[in-house]
This record gives C-alpha cells, structure tokens and sequence, in this order.
C-alpha cells in the first residue's frame, strides 16, 4: 500500500506574491467606462407609469349616513342592539357590577 502524501505547511509569502500578480493582471485589462449609452442591438421596452399615480385626489363632501353606517357597525354588540341576538350573546351581555352605590345604598337602609 502507498503512504498518503503529507501536504507541505503553506508559504504565505509565496501566497500573497501569487495574489499580487492576479492583481496586477487584472488592473492591466480593466476598462472604466464612465458614460452611459444604450445599446443600439437591443431592444429597449419602456414601462408605463402606475395608472393611480397621476390622479390628483379631491376632497370631496362625506355622506353623514354613510359614515354613521360605518361608525355604526364597528360598535360592540351591546351597544348595537337592545337584547342579545344569539344564545352565545347572552353570556356576559350584562357587563355591569351587581353592587349597589352608596347613594342607593343609605336609601336602602
């Protein structure tokens, strides 16, 4: 059977001698471009604005029915309705203390 070859401790200096060329190739062949053109061989789609998004917004005058109608519904059931609509309703719909105020109370006496 043959040994596994042992693997030589890294030369860092030759590492970074190894990295400094890469480098430096690199930096021959860059091209900084700083205009902008656009390709004349590719085909250029535009996009539309949002179609909201040129809407000027009016204020308009509000129906006092229907923001009553709004207002309304979003009240607890208690204080919509007069008596539970469903069973499930009854259960708590009385959410008041059973005890006397002292007004009440020294009448009572």
């Amino acid at each position: 059977m043959a040994k596994p070859k042992e693997k030589e401790p890294v030369d860092i200096v030759h590492q970074n001698a190894i990295h400094v060329e890469t480098i430096m190739k690199e930096l021959r062949t860059q091209k900084l471009y700083t205009e902008f053109n656009i390709n004349p061989f590719k085909k250029l789609h535009i996009l539309t604005d949002k179609p909201m998004s040129n809407i000027t917004y009016r204020k308009e005058e509000e129906d006092p029915a229907f923001l009553q109608a709004i207002h309304g519904a979003r009240l607890e059931p208690a204080k919509k309705y007069s008596h539970p609509q469903t069973e499930a309703q009854e259960i708590g719909w009385i959410s008041t203390p059973l005890s006397l105020d002292a007004e009440v109370w020294t009448r009572v006496m």
